[in-house]
């Protein structure tokens, strides 16, 4: 098989440009957005094992957890109307994609965040008053709406205004929020279960308010990015933003590389039918299958469900939170670490690293768990933190990050929408049946998971060429060199823009 490696081709440019401290603070705005993702994750499977939750909304869990003794632990969440409660903000998410592509590229990455913030923020106050069940279930597909909008936009927004050299370290930031926004939620869910009078649910599930604050008021302070400007013709103000994003004056290349772009993507008039043509095929299968795989690695199984799982295999359920803060922790420094390496070591060098680690810290318990000893507690405790922080440096970030830099201008909002519709998909099905599979497949689930991992490690290996360092609206050029995508882009007379020609 010839090399899997890729060469940059002759057509890669360097534009000038430094990391300025408006575009760094910008950046790290606009990265809040992943606030409301995480925080929802880690809120969600923390609520769930709350008692005075589960006796308000779920009797029928709660009456098994505490008298059933006998039957196998594993099936004492197993409730088709408390996977639905998790579940069905990842639907909502999906079917808020189609709608969020189109006002992304329509009227800009702003007002899709702030839309999603919006949405956000009034499922949050749904789901702290509710009284029922169905208030819930709407609260939850409003988070949705918000999380489908937030997730089209934010990416995008991300990779457009970074310098390319600095792209991979910026549009983490995206992903580093998610991760925080984990560790607050299970730190407040480890405090608000001990309120006295059972109602620290309210304040777990209406606290999403805050981070949705943090967006919607966000998303009207930050600047649009010059490809948005572009794309909806006002060059002059583009080009002026171009120069203080990039701290330099001399932006005329990538301006005539950004025009060239929107041109080329004002020729398409059906992006999502374009989708299907045979010189994006690396798109498309990239769009799908990275986010796809990002969840079969079983993270939100760790991530939403940890208090869950923790009191399945034998914690109590103090110490079920407490270890799923541990878990939030070691989320977020890995984190940190994939912002530091990313650029300097390269996407497949960590998405490599970081599945083989993942594959190798997979583990079981036999199919009746109960209280654990403290010294096997730890080492369970200790497996799921190198689980997490192999996923945290690798699949984590770089499954938002590859598909928002590959795409061209002409199908960017449409791919984007691909992606976060495949990651809500798999999302969905995954908090919907894996309680039932915990039930049924007890430590299986894990290998489950650890042969999926184990396929992507060989996808990335064989088919994903190296991103690092290449400017976005370069990055026809990886396809063109890489040994198999090669032969769908090569020989379209149309694979490839020319740049600098369109003004």
């Amino acid at each position: 098989m010839p090399a899997v490696g890729i060469v940059i081709g002759d057509g890669n440019r360097e534009y000038p440009g430094k990391l300025t401290l408006y575009v760094t603070m910008t950046c790290i705005v606009a990265a809040m957005g992943g606030l409301i993702f995480g925080y929802d994750i880690g809120i969600s499977g923390g609520v769930t094992t709350m008692e005075s939750f589960q006796k308000e909304f779920f009797p029928s869990v709660y009456e098994k957890q505490k008298n059933d003794h006998e039957s196998n632990k594993y099936c004492k969440f197993d409730s088709i109307p408390l996977t639905l409660f998790t579940s069905s903000l990842y639907l909502a998410a999906l079917c808020s994609c189609v709608v969020a592509s189109y006002v992304t590229r329509a009227f800009g990455r702003k007002l899709s965040m702030l839309l999603g913030g919006v949405l956000f923020c009034a499922g949050a106050l749904l789901n702290g008053f509710a009284t029922a069940v169905w208030m819930l279930i709407v609260g939850r597909l409003l988070l949705g709406f918000g999380i489908g909008f937030t997730n089209q936009s934010v990416p995008l927004y991300l990779s457009e205004m970074a310098p390319y050299k600095y792209r991979g370290a910026l549009n983490i930031g995206f992903q580093l929020s998610i991760t925080i926004g984990i560790l607050v939620a299970s730190v407040l869910n480890f405090f608000f279960s001990k309120i006295p009078g059972g109602w620290g649910w309210r304040l777990s599930l209406g606290g999403a308010v805050v981070p949705a604050l943090i967006i919607t008021v966000g998303s009207l302070v930050l600047p649009d990015t010059p490809n948005s400007m572009i794309e909806r013709g006002r060059f002059k103000q583009a080009e002026t933003k171009l120069r203080k994003i990039r701290g330099v004056d001399n932006v005329e290349d990538e301006m005539d590389d950004l025009i060239a772009a929107s041109e080329a993507s004002k020729l398409v008039e059906h992006p999502w039918r374009n989708l299907l043509q045979r010189k994006y095929r690396p798109h498309l299968t990239m769009a799908i299958l990275i986010p796809s795989f990002q969840q079969l690695t079983g993270i939100n199984v760790i991530m939403f469900y940890a208090p869950v799982l923790f009191q399945t295999i034998g914690f109590g359920n103090d110490a079920a939170l407490m270890s799923a803060v541990v878990t939030g922790l070691v989320n977020v420094g890995a984190t940190v670490v994939s912002i530091y390496g990313v650029d300097k070591w390269g996407r497949r060098f960590l998405f490599l690293e970081g599945g083989l680690q993942m594959l190798i810290s997979q583990f079981g318990v036999d199919g009746n768990p109960g209280v654990l000893p403290k010294w096997y507690a730890i080492v369970v405790v200790l497996f799921i933190c190198i689980y997490v922080a192999a996923f945290a440096w690798s699949w984590g970030p770089l499954g938002w990050l590859v598909p928002s830099e590959i795409f061209p201008l002409e199908i960017r909002s449409a791919a984007q929408s691909v992606t976060v519709s495949m990651n809500m998909i798999f999302t969905f099905i995954i908090a919907q049946v894996f309680l039932m599979m915990l039930c049924h497949m007890k430590f299986g689930l894990f290998i489950f998971f650890a042969f999926f991992v184990a396929v992507m490690s060989v996808f990335i290996y064989v088919f994903l060429p190296e991103t690092r360092g290449v400017p976005i609206e370069e990055m026809n050029q990886v396809w063109r060199s890489h040994w198999y995508w090669s032969r769908f882009v090569d020989g379209d007379e149309n694979g490839r823009v020319e740049m600098g020609k369109v003004h």
